[in-house]
């Protein structure tokens, strides 16, 4: 009886109704596994129809146009065992399925126990959770297949699956059965999506279950930004006895990545590996791989960016660079061009500058109360990275809707007054001309709000809210400001030192007021505390006062008005965070309603609870 086994997992970036494009990524890792004499191959969750299939998960054609695929699949599968995640439809219900194919023989359907609910996770609306040790069979092609709690062997080896969410369920979960059926391997094929300081996590998981479980555990997860918010890191971990062995290069451009494992059952001796976590790097590198799927799933030709020359703008110029960059350095310059079906005629000494030229085109548009500073600001960090600059200014288009509503009113607008409609309405202006320089260009218009302002509607719908994606809105301001100094100087991006020199300002007052961000709201990193405990904590005002009256050290009564103008002014501004641009989830924690975090847009905004903080 052999030990040993050849074993690959293999990472694949899907689009949903891509049928083409799917199957094409798995053939070609199955091909490549074959190749390399690989015995038993596993893909992630849902690698058939991608994981953000999201309502078409619902209907009846759509998982029989995935068992459909499958068909495809099989007769690939020669001398090979593979694993692969589909939907599966039995009558009314459907269920989230990894389908084991030998020797281009279906051999089962194993179902998901456990289903994802949390955050961005949404899999009760779309899927049934199987039940523990029940089997079933299921009509396939005119056979009838295994189908719900079961295992298999290779090579003498027993293996089973925990599906993603099974995995996280503590003394609930498969693995625990699965160790008392002798289990030698565990295999986790999942759609993890990617936040910030979440692969330690995984890798705690993946070392504490091959431990618990006495069996060699397989994590596998899929691949890039799949259909819009969401992006998936790739990640591939093995552990054995409690060690990590084997991770592989996350957040990949390529369409799919294959990682061999030479498993041998006898050998205990395997190297421990050890990894680093940068949520710097891991913020860059997701966020340029989202913007890159994004730009080339939506057919799009380039960005076009609003460039004021403040943190906001700049990180997202500075996060499209380094999309080129580390693109370019991945896949060639032929097929990083080709993946976005761009054609560049002839290239410089510096390519990636080149090709910058042409996918991103950002404009300065300035009034009477932009600075000088922040011009050349704009001016300069667009010169460093390639971009394409204009500048113009928008004092005709503000002056003249000023003066129409002036002359409807009957009377002239005032700061002293109107203050916000007069702030407002310069933000408004910037957006029609810089919507057409996108429509022209068949470009994506990349929105700057990030989530603090989120938090407290710091940010003028239609106007610095307006746009086709939003970068940046799923990370903190505080977040923001540190990263840029950071990209400064480890990623060398010179360009961002006036950038990094200047305070936040709207720059929506006239210039003799001195307008910041912080003086119009509170200290960035204060609202990241109150946003922590309040969104992602579920802390009521109160809890939230009594928590960081030590921590942060400020006066009782300054922190109360802080902690009172965040949950007012949050709650007044869902109506904007309902109407942001889409965003990718970057952080542990995201204020989106349409993902993560669910508010009323009429409430009663806290009264009752702010008003108690004056008992303490």
């Amino acid at each position: 009886m052999s030990s040993k086994l050849k074993i690959a997992l293999a990472t694949v970036n899907q689009t949903p109704l891509d049928w083409k494009g799917n199957i094409k990524n798995i053939s070609r890792s199955i091909d490549e596994a074959k190749s390399r004499g690989v015995e038993l191959l596993c893909f992630p969750e849902l690698a058939i129809t991608g994981y953000g299939s999201e309502d078409l998960f619902l209907s009846y054609w759509y998982p029989q146009k995935a068992l459909e695929q499958l068909k495809q699949i099989i007769p690939m599968c020669e001398n090979i065992t593979i694993a692969v995640g589909l939907p599966v439809r039995i009558q009314e219900v459907v269920y989230n399925c990894i389908a084991v194919v030998e020797n281009k023989q279906l051999m089962g359907f194993v179902a998901k126990q456990f289903m994802a609910i949390d955050g961005v996770h949404y899999e009760f609306r779309w899927f049934t959770p199987w039940k523990a040790n029940e089997t079933t069979s299921y009509e396939f092609d005119g056979e009838c297949i295994p189908f719900g709690d079961i295992i298999f062997e290779k090579n003498g080896l027993r293996y089973g699956f925990e599906i993603c969410e099974d995995a996280w369920r503590g003394k609930l979960r498969p693995g625990y059965r699965l160790k008392e059926k002798k289990i030698d391997l565990i295999f986790n094929p999942s759609a993890s999506h990617f936040a910030m300081g979440k692969s330690k996590t995984r890798e705690d998981l993946v070392c504490f279950s091959s431990k618990e479980f006495d069996a060699t555990y397989f994590y596998i997860n899929l691949l890039g930004n799949e259909s819009g918010k969401m992006i998936f890191d790739g990640e591939t971990l093995i552990s054995k006895a409690g060690k990590l062995i084997f991770k592989n290069r996350l957040l990949s451009f390529e369409d799919y990545q294959v990682s061999i494992f030479e498993y041998d059952h006898q050998k205990s001796n395997y190297p421990e590996i050890t990894s680093s976590h940068d949520k710097n790097q891991e913020f860059v590198q997701a966020a340029s791989l989202g913007l890159f799927d994004y730009l080339r799933k939506s057919r799009s030709s380039g960005f076009v960016l609003s460039l004021s020359g403040g943190a906001d703008s700049s990180s997202i110029a500075i996060l499209v660079a380094e999309m080129v960059k580390r693109g370019v350095a991945e896949l060639g310059i032929k097929t990083f061009l080709s993946k976005l079906n761009l054609k560049i005629e002839k290239l410089g000494d510096d390519p990636s500058k080149d090709i910058m030229t042409q996918i991103l085109t950002t404009a300065y548009q300035g009034t009477e109360n932009s600075s000088k500073e922040t011009f050349e600001s704009a001016k300069l960090l667009a010169k460093s990275i390639g971009a394409t600059f204009y500048d113009w200014e928008i004092g005709t288009e503000v002056k003249s809707y000023t003066q129409k509503i002036e002359k409807a009113i009957g009377r002239k607008l005032t700061w002293d007054k109107d203050d916000l409609a007069l702030q407002n309405i310069q933000a408004r202006s910037r957006s029609p001309i810089i919507w057409m320089l996108a429509n022209i260009k068949n470009a994506l218009l990349l929105t700057t709000s990030n989530r603090s302002e989120g938090d407290v509607g710091y940010a003028t719908m239609d106007g610095d809210t307006s746009g086709s994606i939003s970068p940046i809105a799923g990370v903190d301001k505080a977040f923001i400001l540190q990263w840029l100094r950071w990209a400064e100087n480890e990623l060398g991006h010179h360009g961002l030192k006036y950038v990094n020199a200047l305070q936040p300002s709207a720059e929506l007052r006239p210039l003799d007021n001195h307008q910041t961000d912080e003086d119009d709201l509170m200290p960035y990193p204060t609202i990241l505390e109150i946003e922590k405990l309040a969104i992602k904590d579920k802390r009521s005002p109160i809890a939230i006062y009594l928590i960081l009256k030590d921590e942060l050290g400020l006066e009782d009564e300054l922190l109360k008005s802080y902690i009172r103008k965040f949950f007012r002014l949050w709650s007044r501004n869902q109506w904007k965070r309902e109407r942001i641009a889409p965003s990718f989830h970057l952080d542990e924690f995201s204020v989106d309603p349409r993902s993560w975090y669910r508010f009323p847009i009429l409430s009663g905004g806290f009264e009752v609870e702010l008003e108690e903080l004056d008992s303490y």
